[in-house]
């Protein structure tokens, strides 16, 4: 088919919604009309010579009682489809009235196959028959899509050219709607770029053979359809014969519906078969091919999107189990699980886990994302864990920036990434961060947010510079460890002073919480909280069930006042004799260790801490390590100078000093030990020590931390493994800064200026 006959049914078939939707629908609403009328009437075309034959055979299997009928209908039609209705859409151009034509298109419709089914339920195209009914169009619609001058038949137009007429309708209209356009559609530059970086590199090693071809994220399927162009295109040139199968996940039910609708117009009723979408399909919950492994991927996922409810259907982040998402790393177990307000990266991981490990090409991926992709998420968070398990596994194989305002309704910027899992020697343990923001061609006219597009010459340019492999302004090659680091938690002593004060050991008496509310509840029942809480508990139940309703109980702590009653967890706990028996042994102890040890000030919290496990042993007094480690809180505060806190005291040549992990050399009991601190968490730090570091961390703690901290040490089991991605800082051009003279001329250019004005100023205010 020519390109003028292409442009005319496609003009012929966009001026039926003008003719016969207007004020009848919003524009936004006319694909939702048009595009499956295009389908049923391609379809209507294609199955009228075998109609007779169909309708026969239908005849046979149910007078044979055989249920089945799918495979025998479909062989009696010679398509992937059929239709079981005595009614052609020619019959039913003369009806007598509205509600007869209404009732026979209904027949009609439910002739077709399941699968034709799906499309036409998808499309929502039954919901839209009232409207047209109550507006006399049925009969319009459908002489339209009858008209002679142009020809929807497979004698007027084949398969692949009715394909690529459905497409260019689904481009206009979502161009034409362009504010959602890009949820669900990628502009065929972007597309053709993406192609050109999956393909190009193997060019030269396609070989004749069945190929699939998968985008998790399908939309209306104008990625799967140009990257099948774009692989039978190279295979033909080395005189290949390759078949393409394509598979796609889409959750929309209408793009779902032009994407499998398009399959079948282009005759690809196999690949059909492998589009799966509608509401209930999810990639990330409720995965379509689980098993299944591809040797292309595309895909141009949701960003910036919440996928809570995915992450619930799920399991949660503790109860996730998709060995997509959980995945063993080099001995570890990695969680891949992002954060629940975006889930771009977990369809990455997805096409990821479904690389094709057996064949001599492998995969190769190709995906398109947001900038957050390339740093978000700290180490060890699924962001950062994605990153590191691509990169440490060498299929990163480059990423390129695109130009800003590139995509129908976002102007962020956006980057492609290209994986594959049979990288060539020359790019084996380094990745390509190439710089292709400033190649583009403005648009005349935006399209949404869209002003400007990759011509030929940008996606070549972009293509030939990924290729290349080279170092150049735009292009950048890093070994793969430069993108890693170490998250390194470096931790202080706590030094301590302490002292037994009577205000101190007071705040114990509510040790347990809620001291306000406590607080008032002592002042009403007094000391039989503590000593005979059984005389008061029903009082205190009744008290704690009205709490709230008196006017000056208002201001009471938050989450105490405003409602009747209180949280039902800090009911119960108020009503639990035992927190008011332990604050009372918390505090009769603590009376007691200031009987035995006065109220002077310890500047050494280990002798304190000596000191008081002796006099509570003479007492007779036993308390569990918690309790005592209440007390010991409440009466002692943070003093710079004060000696570090011993935490633990190794015998004699059971450890060996290492101060940089916190293993110190001290005298305890007038003894030589190795001794570890308490560390103080108001002065725990991190460090990101990058992977390439000379000396590692070891050499960059003793450089950056200890001249300032000399008490610091690594707390080696917190240490974590981060990869972040920073196009801005390695392709950064510093603006050059102005000259002295510059700056001088632009100085006096103002101050003669104003000279100027105030001479004004003053001669007009002459007399």
């Amino acid at each position: 088919m020519d390109q003028a006959t292409h442009n005319k049914i496609v003009s012929f078939i966009w001026g039926i919604a003008d003719d016969v939707l207007r004020d009848l629908f919003k524009r936004g609403k006319y694909p939702d009309v048009i595009l499956p009328m295009c389908v049923i009437r391609r379809m209507d075309a294609v199955l009228e010579p075998t109609k007779a034959t169909v309708l026969e055979t239908k005849r046979m299997l149910d007078d044979a009682r055989i249920t089945e009928q799918r495979a025998a209908l479909c062989d009696a039609s010679g398509q992937a489809f059929y239709n079981t209705s005595k009614f052609t859409l020619r019959d039913l151009t003369s009806r007598g009235s509205q509600q007869q034509l209404l009732a026979d298109f209904e027949d009609y419709l439910d002739g077709f196959s399941p699968n034709v089914q799906d499309i036409l339920e998808n499309f929502k195209f039954r919901n839209q028959l009232q409207t047209l009914s109550k507006a006399d169009a049925i009969g319009t619609l459908i002489n339209k899509f009858l008209d002679p001058d142009i020809d929807l038949s497979p004698a007027g137009i084949d398969n692949h050219s009715m394909g690529t007429v459905f497409e260019e309708l689904v481009r206009k209209f979502n161009e034409d709607n362009n504010e959602e356009a890009g949820e669900h559609w990628t502009p065929r530059d972007a597309v053709r770029l993406m192609a050109n970086l999956v393909f190009l590199p193997i060019e030269d090693q396609i070989k004749s053979g069945t190929y699939l071809l998968y985008d998790c994220a399908c939309g209306t399927g104008g990625m799967l359809t140009v990257a099948e162009d774009t692989l039978t295109e190279l295979a033909a040139k080395r005189r290949q014969q390759v078949k393409s199968l394509l598979y796609g996940q889409e959750i929309n039910p209408e793009t779902y519906a032009v994407c499998k609708a398009d399959m079948l117009l282009k005759g690809e009723g196999e690949s059909a078969e492998h589009i799966v979408g509608g509401a209930e399909w999810s990639t990330l919950a409720h995965d379509a091919f689980p098993a299944q492994e591809f040797d292309f991927m595309l895909a141009n996922p949701p960003y910036g999107k919440s996928w809570k409810k995915d992450l619930e259907a799920m399991g949660g982040k503790d109860g996730m189990r998709d060995p997509r998402f959980k995945v063993m790393h080099q001995g570890e177990e990695l969680s891949l699980v992002t954060r629940s307000s975006d889930g771009q990266m977990l369809f990455l991981a997805n096409m990821a886990s479904k690389m094709n490990g057996k064949s001599a090409l492998g995969s190769r991926i190709a995906e398109v994302h947001n900038g957050s992709s390339l740093f978000t998420g700290d180490a060890g968070q699924g962001e950062s864990n994605i990153r590191r398990w691509l990169i440490e596994n060498d299929w990163l194989e480059a990423i390129v920036a695109l130009p800003l305002n590139l995509f129908y309704n976002t102007g962020i910027a956006t980057y492609v990434w290209v994986l594959t899992n049979r990288k060539p020697e020359h790019r084996k343990g380094r990745v390509q961060l190439i710089d292709a923001s400033q190649w583009f061609k403005p648009l005349r006219k935006n399209l949404g947010k869209k002003n400007c597009e990759l011509s030929p010459g940008d996606i070549k340019r972009i293509s030939r510079t990924f290729l290349d492999f080279k170092e150049t302004p735009e292009s950048k090659i890093f070994p793969n460890a430069a993108f890693g680091y170490w998250k390194v938690t470096v931790e202080r002593p706590l030094r301590l002073n302490s002292q037994l004060t009577r205000q101190a050991i007071e705040t114990l008496r509510f040790a347990s919480g809620d001291e306000d509310i406590r607080a008032k509840l002592f002042d009403e029942f007094g000391d039989d909280l503590f000593n005979h809480f059984a005389k008061v508990s029903a009082a205190l139940e009744k008290r704690l069930a009205d709490w709230g309703n008196d006017e000056d109980e208002g201001d009471d702590e938050e989450g105490a006042g405003g409602k009747k009653g209180l949280p039902e967890k800090k009911r119960k706990k108020l009503l639990d004799p035992k927190t008011w028996e332990r604050d009372a042994r918390l505090l009769e102890a603590a009376t007691q260790l200031r009987a035995a040890l006065g109220d002077a000030v310890f500047d050494d919290h280990n002798l304190f801490r000596d000191r008081a496990d002796a006099a509570l042993k003479q007492a007779g007094i036993k308390l569990p390590a918690a309790d005592l480690k209440q007390i010991l809180k409440a009466v002692s505060w943070r003093v710079e100078t004060a000696p570090p806190v011993i935490a633990k005291a190794h015998k004699p040549g059971k450890a060996k000093a290492d101060p940089l992990r916190g293993l110190f050399e001290a005298s305890v009991d007038g003894k030589p030990a190795i001794v570890e601190h308490e560390p103080d968490s108001d002065l725990r730090d991190t460090e990101q020590v990058p992977l390439l570091e000379d000396g590692g961390i070891e050499a960059f703690i003793r450089r950056e931390v200890l001249p300032y901290t000399a008490d610091a040490w690594i707390k080696d089991d917190a240490t974590k493994i981060g990869y972040e991605i920073s196009f801005t800082r390695h392709f950064y051009k510093p603006q050059p800064l102005r000259t002295l003279e510059e700056i001088s001329a632009d100085i006096l250019a103002i101050e003669k200026e104003a000279e100027g004005l105030l001479d004004g100023l003053l001669k007009g205010a002459k007399p």
